[in-house]
Order: structure tokens, then sequence, then C-alpha cells
């Protein structure tokens, strides 16, 4: 059986840096929380859906104080912003054996259907979840000129 191997100039040059950038058929991956390393620190997921004149959005925020979280409407378009902060700090006594630090800032921005009603929207947080109800903006009805 013939094995079939794919020559890649980059791999030796860089061998991460146009990998983790492009995904599979050369798209940008899509990223839902801050980077660490290899790992995910604050993963974003993001539930919508639709009913009765109105969007409810649910994302995934665990360890995001309420505080660090940002939500912007513009039109049809929302965009949800969060930082965080983390400090970790193993002592033995008066040495310090171990200090992490880490600082991230991550969003997720997407557009609906329909604009939104930003008046009317509404955002609350508890456990970690962000719950976003975004109304629908009354659609104008056509409008016949009269003609004189």
């Amino acid at each position: 059986m013939t094995k079939v191997s794919i020559y890649d100039p980059f791999a030796d040059v860089f061998p991460t840096l146009f990998r983790s950038l492009l995904a599979e058929g050369g798209e940008p991956q899509q990223r839902s929380g801050a980077q660490v390393g290899n790992t995910q620190a604050v993963p974003m997921r993001v539930d919508v859906s639709e009913a009765d004149g109105a969007y409810t959005v649910r994302a995934d925020l665990p360890g995001v104080p309420k505080e660090a979280i940002h939500v912007d409407i513009d039109g049809n378009r929302v965009t949800i912003r969060a930082e965080v902060k983390r400090e970790t700090e193993q002592k033995d006594g008066e040495r310090v054996l171990r200090s992490e630090r880490y600082y991230g800032a991550f969003a997720r921005s997407f557009a609906l259907t329909d604009e939104i009603d930003d008046d009317r929207a509404a955002a609350k947080f508890e456990n970690g979840v962000l719950e976003l109800t975004l109304p629908k903006k009354a659609v104008a009805g056509a409008k016949r000129l009269s003609i004189q």
C-alpha cells in the first residue's frame, strides 16, 4: 500500500504558527474564548433562539464577573465582550513555589435577521450564564401615497 504525505514548506520554519491560524480548508478558525498555550481558558458558547417577536441569547461565561461583561447592540448586530483576570500562587511557608497570572479579553459578535429594539432589550447574569432578551423592532407597514 502506498503512503501519501503532504509537503508543507513552512513546517520546519513555522511549525505551529500557520496551522493555528488556519483550519482545514484554509478558512480562519472561530475561537470562542481566550487562548493560553494550547488550552482554551474561557470558552464562550452561545445559543440563539427566536420566538414571539424576540431573540433569546444564552452565553456561557464561567468564571467571569458580571462587571467585566459588556453587551453592545447596533441595529441587528450583537457583540458580547468580556475580560478575565486570574492569579494563582502556591506558597510553602514564606517561599513562593509557583505563581501564575492570566489576563485575557475576548468577544463574540453576530448578526441577527431582524433589527433589535435596544430600548426594550434586557440582560441578566446568573451562575455563569448571560441571558439576553432582544425584542425585534416593529416593522413599519407599507404606506401608500396618494397622488394629487
